[in-house]
């Protein structure tokens, strides 16, 4: 049976997770690791079973609970390299240091070398400052929710305090290039967002073809042909331009969310259903609603309009997928 239930969609979290065969794996780690597996256990799903991890790119609605997660499911997961890059950079702010400071680093360090005793000096000396604090503190991933307990100290992974991008497994992927996970194929493809390497995907099991494609400004040509003989559509529909433009957010956030490298709006992905869509899914899901700039049934009814006349009797079933709840899982 080929599985697929949206934990959570929007701006504050985004999983996903897609079943084939005997295969299941969580496309992006927005949620807590605590939340994500709630989330699963409420709609039937065992977290234990997860295979692997995937992501489509670093920004933290899709990364917050990544690290933890697969820590404690010690699973791997699965990137671009340059997304990878980005969400360690992210994790380990940029370090700085006086002039003074790193001339008493070198002196401990030419000391060590000659194998001679270090003078004790103040903290005040010898430290390196971090930009924005300790991630382990304040950043992604924190939480006690999912910490392994019980554990010789030896066995144990190092904490987030210790390397928070430490990793049970790593492997990369390129954006074109086929993949499987298991029992399930993946088509990655690029899509336009202001991420490190953003993509997309069609997901394939048990002839079962599901794409997935949210967080991207415009479809390009690439996506719409990626997006065709599917059997499920998750499709972002961002925003709703009238209340975008009256709403609260400052100018330079609206113009980042309606720029060739932002986010769909209902209108786009309207444009998309009726003029570039095959019609041949079975289920088209809505996603990565605003809460601030757009109203469900705003998006359902530009939808809905689109594909007026597109239906079959078997085809374009409209689902929206949702922030704090998940969607019922679809089964093939």
């Amino acid at each position: 049976m080929v599985g697929f239930t949206v934990l959570a969609s929007g701006s504050k979290g985004n999983c996903t997770v897609i079943s084939g065969g005997r295969t299941r794996i969580l496309v992006d780690a927005g949620l807590s690791c605590r939340e994500l597996m709630r989330r699963m256990k409420l709609g039937g799903e065992d977290p234990a079973t997860l295979n692997a991890i995937v992501i489509t790119h670093e920004h933290q609605d899709h990364v917050n609970g990544l690290a933890i997660t697969a820590r404690k499911l010690g699973i791997p997961v699965y990137f671009t390299e340059a997304t990878h890059r980005a969400w360690m950079r992210w994790l380990q702010p940029r370090r700085q240091m006086s002039y003074g400071q790193w001339l008493e680093m070198c002196r401990k360090q030419a000391a060590e070398r000659q194998g001679e005793p270090e003078s004790a000096t103040g903290a005040a000396d010898g430290e390196i400052a971090e930009e924005g604090g300790d991630p382990a503190a304040e950043g992604p991933g924190t939480g006690t929710a999912c910490a392994v307990d019980g554990e010789p100290e030896a066995s144990r992974p190092p904490t987030m305090k210790e390397d928070p991008t430490w990793l049970p497994a790593v492997e990369y992927f390129e954006p074109g290039r086929s993949f499987t996970i298991g029992d399930i194929s993946l088509d990655p493809f690029t899509i336009p967002h202001d991420a490190a390497d953003p993509v997309g995907f069609v997901f394939a099991a048990e002839g079962v073809r599901m794409g997935f494609a949210t967080d991207l400004g415009y479809i390009p040509p690439n996506v719409k042909e990626q997006l065709r003989d599917l059997d499920l559509l998750l499709l972002e529909s961002n925003h709703d331009l009238e209340m975008l433009r009256d709403g609260p957010y400052p100018w330079s956030v609206k113009q980042r969310v309606l720029s060739r490298v932002g986010h769909l709006s209902n209108d786009a992905t309207a444009q998309f259903l009726a003029e570039d869509y095959d019609g041949q899914a079975t289920y088209i899901i809505l996603g990565h609603l605003s809460e601030n700039n757009n109203l469900p049934e705003l998006a359902r009814v530009a939808a809905e309009r689109a594909l007026t006349g597109r239906a079959s009797l078997l085809a374009n079933r409209l689902l929206l997928a949702a922030q704090h709840e998940a969607l019922s899982a679809i089964h093939f």
